[in-house]
């Protein structure tokens, strides 16, 4: 196993604003907003209507589908009614709105742990999938999915991401200070699963305190060790932990598990742990408030549904002077930007970052044209040709994006356009190209129905 991948950059890390701030719970006091569709596949159906009494841990809406999950109320109170409500991305989605009494009573007790020794297999997924799991890593996949592949013995690695490789965030860092006997035991209910898998925790090494305390908790597990990784951007990307790991490339059109390995976020392992132990749902994640114009960046266990705004000001609103130049609901390379904090955080939103300057704004100021220097191609961890790419999208050559540049196998990670000295947009010009060509895909399989 390598302690790398191929390509990659190395950002300002930011993460001194709050790597000390230790994980607290954050008790919100206003409405409570859950949009319907917290992941990927189909969005979950409401199961509660207006004026119902629910609790923390009721279930609100029920998954719809295979690819769905149900969501779970983290407050007590009363429904105020399902209605369009801004989310992350800045659309209108269906939501249940909830009048929080500052209660927070709970529906169920989650504090008895279960014998989960003489649990089947299916027992355990089904636990999962009832908590409403998904992956905490950012892509919200449904996780129980995740846990049911073709061929269960043909899985060779069960990956734990620790890396946390995005610049300013430290939850993850923290959370595995702080619980990594439950992040070890989340990642032992996984490996039941998969009888010839070993466990493998990757954690950059910029994290010395989080290593110690998840070795610690892995000593004497001979299935589980702790892999220690060069700090690098998209270090905790899934094909970069695989490529490192396993030492497998696969195109877009193959799963991990197709290659032999499942990669989970050490979030959704403490959160299946919860599930499988303690019959809790999933309600809350850990989160990080940060930024240079925030007065105190620390991190948090943030109830799904909380508002953005809303902690913020718990953490102290913004510096003397400061002004909010951008903010973004994740950190500065793949986060997405917001027009408001009267939104929503949800369960696969893991950061907030406030910048008093915008890095954007300043790239555009000295934008240039391609100065064709390869850099871009030469930082791609997929190996793609970025600056070819753009020329494509640019020109609307879709099919050539597509087809010929392999664009759809893009992950989005920000590394070609961090690296441009010309300062290109490629990131932002590959996200619309994308989303033309699925716009296409289900317009052309709409129109053969």
């Amino acid at each position: 196993m390598k302690n790398t991948f191929r390509g990659g950059v190395h950002p300002e890390g930011h993460k001194e604003l709050s790597r000390e701030s230790r994980l607290r719970l954050f008790d919100p006091k206003g409405e409570m907003v859950f949009p319907l569709s917290q992941h990927i596949g189909k969005p979950a159906k409401p199961v509660v209507k207006k004026n119902d009494e629910v609790k923390v841990g009721q279930l609100l809406a029920e998954a719809d589908g295979f690819i769905s999950a149900p969501i779970h109320s983290s407050c007590s109170g009363t429904v105020k009614g399902i209605e369009k409500r801004r989310v992350i991305g800045g659309s209108l989605a269906d939501c249940i709105v909830i009048s929080n009494d500052g209660q927070f009573t709970p529906y169920a007790d989650y504090t008895q742990r279960e014998d989960a020794s003489s649990l089947s297999n299916q027992e355990i997924i089904n636990r999962v999938q009832t908590a409403g799991v998904v992956g905490l890593g950012g892509a919200g996949f449904p996780t129980y999915v995740k846990l049911q592949p073709k061929n269960p013995d043909a899985i060779e690695y069960v990956i734990a991401n620790g890396a946390e490789c995005e610049p300013y965030l430290t939850c993850n860092d923290q959370l595995m200070r702080i619980h990594s006997n439950e992040i070890v035991e989340g990642l032992e209910l996984v490996l039941r699963l998969f009888p010839t898998a070993k466990g493998v925790i990757c954690i950059e090494d910029n994290k010395p305190e989080a290593i110690e305390a998840m070795a610690r908790a892995a000593s004497g597990k001979p299935r589980i060790s702790v892999k220690t990784m060069v700090t690098k951007y998209p270090q905790g990307g899934e094909r970069s932990l695989i490529q490192a790991v396993a030492g497998v490339d696969f195109p877009t059109a193959q799963l991990p598990a197709d290659v032999g390995c499942i990669v989970q976020n050490v979030g959704t392992l403490y959160a299946i742990q919860r599930a499988v132990l303690y019959n809790e749902p999933l309600f809350s994640q850990c989160f990080t408030i940060t930024g240079e114009a925030v007065a105190n960046p620390g991190n948090y266990i943030v109830r799904v549904g909380t508002s953005f705004a809303e902690l913020l000001e718990e953490a102290g609103g913004l510096k003397d002077g400061a002004e909010i130049k951008k903010a973004l609901a994740g950190g500065p390379m793949m986060g997405v930007a917001l027009g408001t904090l009267e939104i929503p955080i949800q369960k696969q939103s893991n950061g907030l970052t406030v910048l008093a300057e915008d890095p954007v704004e300043a790239a555009e100021a000295i934008m240039t044209s391609c100065l064709r220097c390869g850099r871009c191609t030469t930082v791609c961890p997929l190996g793609l040709t970025p600056q070819l790419m753009c020329d494509a999208a640019e020109a609307g050559n879709l099919e050539r994006f597509e087809k010929k540049l392999y664009g759809m196998d893009c992950i989005q990670c920000g590394s070609c356009t961090f690296a441009c000295p010309a300062k290109r947009p490629l990131t932002p010009v590959f996200k619309q190209a994308k989303a033309e060509i699925l716009e296409n895909r289900k317009r052309e399989g709409g129109g053969q129905k």
